[in-house]
């Protein structure tokens, strides 16, 4: 509330602890997927002034863009409001990629009545013009609001993505943030920056060595152990493709040595046909003659008087 909505923020009695709603939004049909209205979050806050000093808070998170969101907000809050009895107020955090789509009410006409309802927002856009104050604040709100527009900035880039994610991970350590927040924005990130398996791996490795440098635990043992195989799979596929790919080679070479020896052996009995037993050097040459050789000297030998001729 601080960090998106710090104007209303600054009325709410915080020496009071926020109760969340969650049973509540289920038990009068929001929040349950068979009835369609999912609403984020509902909770009973207390203000600093007034007379009805208990609110109930309805926060709604966008993260693209809807049509239906004015009207959405707008049948939460009557419907909670109603099931409630106390006081509704809506704020909306707009999490998509487009500048331009700000909806702040909902308005209705119907044959001479008209209704408005209008709702609070916030655009994370507008939180992420200043990069470096997002990466230098203590909020850790403030860290995964960098975190969700990185997210969305390397969606189709795996190696753009992993660079953000592993600068993100050291950010972690730089704030004295106590072991349980690290780990539960630790955690955060890894289920919003998916990279594919050679990045993960690489990622992993990193984390390793931050674990060291920080004696810190990141990585639980599922998560380890997902690791350990992965680069055992590594390995495991690595030496199968070197001997994949040495056989081939092996193969490919045999087949050209192959090759060779059958067009030398094949031009060393043209040749002695046609000029008699072969000297010694002949021999050798076509012991130690390339492909390439053998077919020029196999070209000249229908023209040719001699072995001078042929080899010349």
């Amino acid at each position: 509330m601080d960090f998106y909505f710090p104007e209303f923020s600054a009325h709410i009695d915080w020496t009071q602890r926020p109760r969340f709603c969650d049973k509540e939004l289920a038990g009068f049909g929001i929040g349950t997927a068979p009835d369609l209205m999912v609403a984020d979050m509902l909770v009973e806050i207390f203000m600093c002034e007034g007379r009805q000093q208990r609110l109930l808070l309805h926060i709604e998170i966008q993260t693209q863009r809807d049509a239906s969101l004015a009207r959405r907000v707008h049948d939460y809050n009557y419907r909670i409001g109603k099931a409630c009895r106390q006081p509704v107020t809506s704020m909306v955090l707009l999490a998509d990629t487009d500048p331009s789509w700000r909806p702040r009410s909902f308005r209705e006409r119907v044959r001479g009545n008209a209704r408005t309802y209008t709702f609070t927002t916030a655009k994370l856009l507008d939180c992420v013009r200043d990069v470096d104050a997002l990466a230098a604040s203590d909020n850790p709100v403030a860290w995964f609001t960098l975190a969700h527009w990185r997210t969305q900035q390397t969606q189709h880039h795996p190696r753009k993505r992993y660079a953000a994610k592993l600068h993100l991970t050291r950010l972690l350590f730089r704030h004295g943030w106590s072991d349980r927040r690290i780990m539960v924005l630790f955690n955060a990130i890894n289920w919003m920056m998916v990279l594919p398996e050679p990045y993960q791996r690489r990622y992993w490795q990193a984390v390793l060595r931050l674990e060291k440098e920080r004696d810190m635990k990141l990585l639980n043992p599922l998560e380890q152990m997902f690791f350990d195989d992965g680069i055992k799979k590594g390995r495991e596929q690595g030496l199968e493709q070197g001997l994949e790919q040495g056989l081939e080679q092996g193969l490919e070479q045999g087949r050209a040595e192959g090759r060779t020896e059958g067009a030398a052996a094949l031009l060393e009995r043209l040749l002695t046909q046609r000029f008699g037993p072969l000297p010694q050097t002949v021999r050798r040459k076509l012991a130690k003659a390339s492909v390439a050789q053998v077919e020029a000297w196999s070209d000249a030998l229908a023209g040719a008087q001699s072995l001078k001729q042929v080899f010349g």
